[in-house]
């Protein structure tokens, strides 16, 4: 104290203004930069417990049930064993969403961490159901499981009335404890029994999220890559949904076509259901190194304007053509329209294979 008098011997005048003057100029405290260096390890931590959990935490908890039945710990095993017999056909009956688990704080974490953002262009009726096309796919789909698998970025207060279930390789959710992990985030089996029970059996102001081109698009991803995959899909009753950014998180190598790599990918993608990609990210400590951690590329995710099909059971193909073009032009209009504001040339255009 006798320092700062010395230095400021205004001060001793007694003057509020004075008194005010010193403090202003003293030199600020650690704080702020220490809970900024802190909040970024949290965001990194959340995002690569994300990618881990997809990646082993099926695999983990099969190989420890497994474990478990050879150890005195049998008879914990065998009950979650029973429950998992009781409980198999949940995933396609809408699941067990946990409104604690979409509103954890880790999320806010994963959000920031690239930044993803939600942009509504229009009103969604709760007296409705819908299917949102999520595109792009890139590696693991970050926007699409942050924007409808959490609430990080609000979507129930965007879209009050309309819950969203972003559906997922049914391989899934065969896997012990990654199976209610899921759940808990609203997750579901994109398989016809899942999407029929939310669409046909379960009232009204449901959203099934579908990344269309799956496995297949999943193989082209790369910065700055505007691709989507789609001619081949279906689809109707749906919102187009494009998030920009979502393949600039990961680097990708990839093969050409008829090369026996491209081959080995997709022969091992009808196999297995989803594509072994060769991928990185930077590292753990160093952005300059490679890794598992995705770059911190923005990501914002643009909902669309809902295009409304009738019901028919059968619906003739030249009907299923006709909705299917309008869907394509609705997703090149929505590209086009926002494409310049998030670092894209007016020239870009949006490749649909």
């Amino acid at each position: 104290m006798k320092t700062i008098l010395a230095a400021y011997p205004g001060v001793l005048k007694g003057t509020g203004c004075s008194i005010l003057s010193v403090l202003q100029n003293l030199p600020s405290a650690p704080w702020p930069a220490l809970r900024s260096k802190m909040e970024k390890h949290l965001q990194v931590i959340s995002v690569l417990q994300w990618v881990i959990s997809f990646l082993a935490m099926g695999a983990a908890g099969t190989v420890l049930l497994i474990y478990m039945f050879c150890t005195d710990l049998w008879v914990i095993a065998a009950m979650y064993t029973a429950w998992l017999i009781f409980d198999w056909n949940t995933p396609k009956q809408g699941g067990r969403r946990s409104s604690w688990v979409r509103n954890w704080t880790m999320w806010t974490y994963f959000r920031d961490y690239f930044p993803i953002r939600l942009i509504k262009t229009h009103n969604l009726l709760p007296s409705r159901n819908y299917i949102f096309g999520y595109h792009p796919h890139g590696i693991f789909a970050f926007g699409a499981f942050c924007n409808f698998g959490t609430e990080a970025t609000g979507f129930s207060k965007k879209f009050p009335g309309i819950k969203p279930s972003l559906a997922t390789l049914a391989g899934n959710f065969r896997m012990p404890v990654f199976r209610d992990y899921l759940m808990s985030g609203g997750i579901c089996p994109v398989n016809r029994n899942a999407i029929d029970y939310l669409l046909s059996q379960n009232g009204t102001g449901n959203a099934v999220v579908i990344v269309v081109g799956g496995a297949a698009e999943s193989l082209n991803c790369a910065p700055g890559m505007n691709s989507v995959t789609l001619n081949k899909r279906a689809l109707s009753d749906l919102v187009p949904v494009y998030s920009f950014g979502e393949n600039d998180v990961y680097k990708q190598v990839i093969f050409e076509e008829r090369t026996a790599w491209r081959l080995a990918q997709k022969r091992l993608q009808k196999i297995l259901g989803f594509a072994p990609c060769l991928f990185h990210g930077c590292g753990l400590f160093s952005s300059d190194s490679w890794g598992m951690v995705p770059y911190n590329k923005p990501i914002t995710t643009i909902v669309g304007e809902p295009i409304t099909v009738p019901k028919i059971e059968q619906p003739p193909q030249d009907m299923v053509d006709l909705y299917h073009a309008m869907y394509i032009n609705s997703l090149r209009s929505l590209f086009d329209k926002y494409k310049t504001h998030f670092s894209l040339k007016e020239s870009d255009i949006l490749h649909i294979q």
